[in-house]
């Protein structure tokens, strides 16, 4: 796989289960050492030292499909705070970053909860709040909307959307397979079949029936809606 992100960029990599959507997305922030190639942040090979490895986690930040993968503090407010904490800042930063990014996300009294009593959806909002905490400069979103209800999920994107329009330099990449919940955020995609591209271009450019029946294997109708294109299957 060849791609380049530019800074700012919204950028969607769609495809079915197996496709290689979770592996791609691990070699982002060195969670996965490439057994070829490599990956450039800013330009710059991603080095496998753990002092280099911290400085790429600063400037890339991954919300895993599972939020369990990422949750472990005691406390809502000691989770997010971690990441902040870590890079050094002072008391009252980190305390504004939490109630910044737990506002962002609709969770401003739920600071002393226990992560593991919350609901899917709401420890989704957590996971995120942290990422938003640390401020990176790339964002990485994996399966975003999942666990999340139908309020949630247009809740998400409202966030996503808040994020984009206060950060546009701010670079997010969603891993996901419902294009749907963030139609109206990205304005670039590549589809990803067998661990390859098989298409890459703006939305409507890849958001062809044609392409996303051969990513899928399914008949697909693609309705335009208010906020892009809707697709549903034809069976």
């Amino acid at each position: 796989i060849n791609i380049e992100i530019e800074k700012g960029e919204k950028v969607a990599i769609i495809g079915p289960n197996g496709a290689g959507k979770s592996t791609l997305f691990s070699h982002f922030n060195g969670l996965t050492e490439p057994t070829s190639g490599c990956v450039k942040i800013e330009g710059k090979p991603i080095s496998f030292e753990k002092d280099e490895l911290l400085k790429v986690r600063q400037k890339v930040g991954i919300v895993f499909q599972d939020p369990n993968d990422q949750l472990f503090a005691p406390t809502v407010k000691e989770d997010i705070a971690f990441g902040p904490m870590n890079l050094g800042l002072s008391y009252d930063e980190v305390e504004k970053r939490v109630e910044d990014a737990l506002k962002m996300v609709g969770m401003e009294n739920y600071e002393d909860k226990p992560p593991h009593h919350l609901s899917g959806g709401q420890q989704k909002r957590i996971a995120i709040a942290g990422i938003i905490a640390m401020k990176p400069e790339l964002m990485i979103l994996d399966e975003p909307s999942v666990y999340l209800d139908l309020a949630g999920r247009e809740f998400l994107l409202k966030t996503i959307e808040e994020l984009a329009e206060t950060r546009p330099d701010l670079t997010i990449v969603f891993i996901t397979q419902r294009i749907e919940d963030i139609l109206p955020v990205f304005n670039r995609g590549m589809i990803l079949k067998s661990g390859e591209i098989v298409a890459h271009g703006s939305r409507d450019e890849v958001l062809t029936e044609e392409n996303l029946k051969d990513a899928f294997g399914l008949d697909i109708q693609l309705i335009k809606t208010e906020k892009g294109r809707l697709w549903t299957v034809i069976r």
